[in-house]
This record gives structure tokens, C-alpha cells and sequence, in this order.
């Protein structure tokens, strides 16, 4: 384990985030810095956190989600309960998104049937006017 303390600017840097966000992370009691007098000194457990609460919002789980992950990981040394958690946590995204891909694929279809409509009815009205440049290929 690293004995490396950040400053919550070199944090954020370091990871591609504003200090703000990382204050924001704090604030929602996701990561617990220690003080060195005024200055929050984050450890290479906070940086770990930190990556794990980033991969998460990324992935599109809740704050909520992601704090009891974390809470999971400093209860359960074996991780068992948090691994469980975790895949279920996975599977109910991955359902999720795969009825959010149904329903895009969907609205694609129905709105690129509407462009082809629209596109007919204007050529149909003034066949020397008709847009060429909205056929596109497909």
C-alpha cells in the first residue's frame, strides 16, 4: 500500500476531475480525507474510492448504489457480500440498458419512417424542389 497523501488539487488532477468534484464526493460522505491542520490530505485509499466512485457514476449507478458498495467493501473483509451486491447491481444495469437499446432502436425506426414521409409528401407536392440533400444513405 502507497504511503503517498494527495492534496485535493493533485487528487483531482491526477484522476481528470475538478477539486470541486472531489469536494462534492466528500460532501456526500463517499470519501473521508484526513487534515493536516486546514488542508484535506487524501490517501491511496481515498484515490481508490475516488476511481471506484468515478467507474460507477460512469457506468451510471446512483450515488446511493455506489456508497453502499463502498460501505459493503468496509464491512465484509472476505468482499463476498459486496461482490454479490455488485453483480446484482451489474445484472439490473445491464437489463436496464439493454430495454433503453430496445426502445432506442425503436425510435430510430419510427422516426426515420416519418423522415421518409416527409420526404415523399415534399417531393410529391414540387418534384423540381425536394430537398436532395436530406436523402441520405442509410
Amino acid at each position: 500500500m502507497s504511503d503517498t497523501l494527495y492534496t485535493v488539487t493533485q487528487l483531482a488532477k491526477d484522476l481528470g476531475v475538478t477539486a470541486r468534484t472531489v469536494r462534492f464526493y466528500e460532501d456526500k460522505g463517499l470519501l473521508t480525507p484526513q487534515r493536516a491542520g486546514n488542508t484535506r490530505v487524501y490517501t491511496h485509499r481515498d484515490r481508490a474510492r475516488l476511481i471506484l466512485i468515478l467507474r460507477g457514476k460512469r457506468l451510471g449507478f446512483s450515488l446511493r448504489e455506489i456508497k453502499e458498495y463502498l460501505d459493503l467493501y468496509d464491512a465484509d473483509p472476505t468482499q463476498q457480500e459486496q461482490l454479490r451486491a455488485l453483480l446484482k447491481r451489474i445484472q439490473t444495469r445491464i437489463g436496464s440498458l439493454v430495454d433503453q437499446e430496445q426502445a432506442l432502436v425503436e425510435t430510430l425506426a419510427e422516426l426515420r419512417a416519418i423522415e421518409q414521409q416527409a420526404q415523399d409528401a415534399l417531393a410529391a407536392l414540387a418534384p423540381s424542389e425536394a430537398p436532395a440533400k436530406s436523402r441520405r444513405a442509410r
